[in-house]
């Protein structure tokens, strides 16, 4: 059952790995820029400060 991925814990090669980690940037990015105007949304409506 082995191939030729024993270089990588994750089990992806090099392109792999890096297409996944573009992915995951851009979708933590998004959600941290839509988190962001949540929060300036709720502290225009309520102030909690």
């Amino acid at each position: 059952m082995a191939d030729n991925r024993s270089g990588s814990l994750s089990g992806l090669t090099e392109n792999e790995a890096r297409e996944f980690h573009g992915i995951f940037m851009s979708s933590f990015i998004g959600f941290t820029v839509v988190a962001v105007v949540a929060h300036v949304l709720v502290w225009v409506w309520r102030p909690w400060l």
